[in-house]
């Protein structure tokens, strides 16, 4: 069985990331889009919203308006639920099917949706929207029902939520962060929209195209990559290519070994993996190199958690805490938030990561880092509010 020493495995997940290459040259969004799989959404804007922060990562000519016109100009990627709210390349539709079947069923379970209105309520909405074009949730007055939890929609954003869950409408574009649905069919390319694809070829594609963008890794991995299938599926899948695949060896931080799952040709791959960068990265708490925090702690030994739903006195770092790498490690994090009215990146809090020395030259290295992501959010300068210790 192949044996996969943690460094090496450290440059493959840093390599099928995109971010074992410094952050500049020529940019293809939708390609670097489609070698991630998808992108997630994200409302919050700290320093800069998450899906923006992740592909500036990769790319510093990387700017905010790419992905809109990406989305509502080019129609070349389309918004949908992975594990989370995310964007994914239009090409993938085809294969998107049964994602929409499995939401549609889950909104069907007694329960998971309550206050939704009734099919009579949503085809009105729907109705409304063939009539008058694409609208958003402002175009419509139903209000909350019941107490104003932080999770709380009006029936009418549920209704919309319900049809674009289940496929039937669609983001065409949004309005400072505000989605705009219309019906799919006026969104979807008819060419992608006309392919059909049984459920099994569908399923072939998404374990697949999910080993594919992990480099290796557990069946438990391959499902939480797109969360469009169920863990049996996937282990039925499993099941049926095992002379596909390959089990692997691969060496953890600690240095401990276990088994995990890597295409045919890992062996061509990992000869032809470089070691990253020495660039250092600001990564964004929703990076897609750093969400599997159980994966994250295995590869790098880097404990790490997003604490802004924690409640602030049982938090052991912060709010929206800035992962740093460097090169194959991670050495620290960071708290860090634009003032846009001040000018501003403000360093709240900074953590060097146990065991690392921040000579001079590291600290210019997250300087200088710093200050080409205050000028991608657009602020001046860089203010330091804590001590580096």
């Amino acid at each position: 069985m192949l044996k996969i020493p943690n460094r090496q495995a450290r440059h493959l997940w840093l390599s099928v990331q995109g971010l074992d290459k410094t952050p500049t040259g020529p940019l293809d969004l939708l390609e670097m889009i489609t070698r991630l799989g998808f992108v997630q959404l994200d409302t919050i804007q700290v320093v800069s919203r998450a899906h923006h922060h992740i592909l500036w990562s990769r790319n510093q000519n990387y700017r905010e308006p790419m992905l809109d016109r990406l989305l509502a100009r080019d129609r070349a990627v389309f918004e949908h639920f992975t594990h989370d709210a995310s964007v994914l390349p239009m090409d993938f539709l085809p294969m998107w099917r049964r994602q929409f079947r499995r939401k549609q069923a889950q909104l069907d379970r007694a329960g998971w949706f309550r206050g939704l209105p009734d099919k009579a309520a949503r085809d009105e909405i729907k109705a409304r929207i063939a009539r008058e074009g694409a609208l958003s949730t402002q175009a419509f007055d139903t209000k909350v029902e019941g107490a104003r939890e932080m999770w709380a929609r009006p029936p009418h954003k549920k209704a919309l939520d319900c049809m674009w869950y289940a496929g039937e409408l669609a983001t065409c574009h949004r309005v400072n962060f505000t989605k705009v649905y219309d019906l799919a069919e006026r969104v979807f390319p008819p060419e992608l929209a006309a392919v059909e694809m049984s459920d099994a070829a569908q399923l072939d594609w998404l374990c697949r195209a999910a080993l594919d963008r992990i480099g290796v890794g557990t069946r438990g991995e391959i499902q939480q990559f797109w969360d469009a299938a169920s863990a049996d599926e996937v282990k039925g899948w499993c099941a049926d290519v095992a002379g596909e695949v390959q089990e692997v060896q691969v060496q953890a931080a600690s240095g401990e070994w276990s088994t995990a799952l890597a295409p045919l040709d890992i062996k061509a791959r990992l000869e032809a993996v470089t070691a990253p960068t020495s660039r250092l990265r600001i990564l964004n708490p929703f990076d897609p190199a750093v969400r599997d925090r159980k994966r994250l702690k295995r590869l790098f030994g880097f404990d790490y958690r997003n604490e802004m739903f924690v409640p602030a006195e049982k938090r052991v770092w912060g709010y929206y805490v800035f992962p740093i790498l460097e090169g194959d490690r991670f050495v620290g994090r960071a708290e860090i938030k634009a003032d846009r009215k001040a000018g501003e990146l403000v360093v709240q809090k900074f953590w060097p990561e146990a065991g690392v020395k921040w000579p001079r030259s590291r600290f210019d290295r997250l300087e200088a880092e710093l200050a080409r992501l205050a000028r991608f959010a657009g602020v001046e300068q860089v203010i330091w509010r804590t001590e580096m210790s």
